[in-house]
């Protein structure tokens, strides 16, 4: 959709239009809508443990229990190496990136569906939407985070001078989540078969990230190819930051943010490309 500004002698009116063919991604309107999405984010922080028993726990618990199930079986009975650190925070290290970009996935590939009322009512840029729908995980990764302080200190593992560059692995975390939120969720306008296949591709895209399992199992060139899973370089730049593993990222985080902005740039045209029938499908 575009809008053009027609003015006359006592009258500014502003006439919306169908886009033809691919068009930009007008980021510009974004920004002039940034008071909305705002409101948006603020909507599903609210909404999200609407009247839920235990509210915003469950932010703690889904990852704290996993970590509890991959520690008995992955830890105790299979004996899965953990680079040296304590396989239950190795593991959970690694669950509160994954579990904010599992959320995020899960929450903007429904997102337009969920907004179909919004959606035919008014126009705005329909990508505030799924961005909202991720930006709203960031609550949810800060109470697992304060956890994740908190094992980090019962274990006597303090964080060095690496955290500087957790930043940038949440960052691509976010990114990636958002990317291939954008894909899925246009895709789940024309088929809703989209929404009961995402909770299967986020439980293979978790067993094929080193979440349980490290990645200095595999050796190069395997390990940097490995990276183009992008939550690879998100994982391993987690521990590596915070835990002080030896196994650094190296080139599969270059992999990783490669293959991550691929997935955001072609995702967010093909969004964009597909806007303007939101309305008349969803």
């Amino acid at each position: 959709m575009s809008s053009i500004a027609r003015t006359g002698p006592d009258v500014s009116t502003i006439v919306i239009e169908p886009s033809r063919g691919w068009i930009g991604l007008r980021l510009r309107e974004l920004w002039e809508y940034r008071e909305l999405l705002y409101f948006l984010v603020w909507r599903d922080i609210k909404v999200r443990y609407k009247q839920t028993a235990l509210g915003a726990a469950w932010a703690i618990i889904q990852p704290f229990f996993s970590m509890v199930i991959f520690s008995l079986f992955f830890g105790k009975l299979a004996k899965m190496p953990s680079d040296g650190i304590p396989y239950p925070i190795f593991a959970y290290a690694a669950l509160v990136p994954w579990t904010f970009f599992a959320n995020g996935l899960s929450q903007s590939a429904n997102s337009l569906v969920d907004s179909a009322n919004l959606i035919r009512k008014i126009y705005f840029p329909r990508l505030t939407i799924p961005i909202a729908n991720v930006l709203a995980g960031l609550v949810d990764f800060a109470l697992a985070f304060a956890v994740l302080l908190g094992m980090m200190a019962w274990y006597h593992i303090y964080p060095s001078a690496r955290l500087v560059w957790l930043p940038l692995f949440l960052l691509l975390a976010l990114v990636t989540a958002l990317a291939v939120g954008l894909w899925l969720s246009v895709l789940n306008v024309e088929y809703r078969d989209v929404r009961y296949t995402v909770p299967f591709i986020t439980q293979f895209w978790m067993f094929a990230t080193p979440i349980v399992y490290p990645s200095s199992l595999l050796r190069e060139p395997w390990r940097t190819i490995y990276g183009l899973n992008p939550m690879v370089g998100v994982v391993e730049g987690f521990r590596w930051a915070l835990l002080g593993t030896k196994t650094a990222p190296g080139p599969a985080i270059a992999v990783s943010a490669g293959a991550a902005l691929v997935l955001l740039v072609g995702g967010a045209f093909y969004f964009r490309r597909m806007e303007k029938t939101f309305a008349d499908v969803v």
